[in-house]
């Protein structure tokens, strides 16, 4: 009798726990003649409902929104630059892999691991245009957020509110 209820609990505990947040490792803004580059790194983990439903062929969408800001005294902050990526994670279940497109460009996957570290990196990605920044003080906006809104309308109604398909992270930092 014990033995069926751990196994029960087992079972139920791992559902109820959300995931951790998500988790900005890396992030570097580099100023130069050529434009505003922006590298990042975020340790990306799912929780339960979503790994779930990305292993149903769900797919997913991940969106990385950049925008560069001149600061004003007289008046609110000026966005002079914006920039995003958008990502589309699915689970291909005939052949066994994972399926990131970006912009048009896909890639397959062996593993779920392969296919999210593809998505949670980039480097030298460009935000801004060198004539595009007018002089004066400048910082960036940053954020890489599930979007559910992008997912079919069924699960979009039954997810509205839930915690743990809340996954994002921002930062905001001045440009040197």
């Amino acid at each position: 009798m014990a033995m069926a209820w751990l196994v029960g609990l087992w079972l139920v505990l791992p559902a109820a726990w959300p995931a951790r947040a998500a988790e900005l490792t890396g992030f570097e803004v580099t100023r130069g003649d050529d434009g505003l580059w922006l590298s990042y790194a975020v340790d990306l983990d799912l929780s339960h409902s979503v790994d779930d439903a990305l292993n149903k062929a769900v797919p997913l969408y991940f969106v990385a929104e950049a925008s560069v800001f001149r600061q004003r005294w007289y008046w609110a902050d000026r966005r002079e630059a914006h920039a995003v990526r958008v990502w589309r994670i699915v689970y291909q279940p005939l052949t066994s892999n994972y399926r990131v497109t970006f912009g048009g460009l896909s890639q397959n996957y062996d593993s779920r691991a392969e296919a999210l570290a593809a998505i949670s990196h980039a480097t030298r990605w460009k935000v801004a245009e060198p004539g595009q920044l007018e002089p004066g003080d400048h910082y960036i906006e940053f954020s890489l957020k599930l979007d559910t809104s992008l997912l079919p309308r069924p699960m979009q109604i039954g997810i509205n509110g839930q915690a743990d398909w809340t996954l994002s992270v921002e930062r905001k930092q001045p440009v040197n």
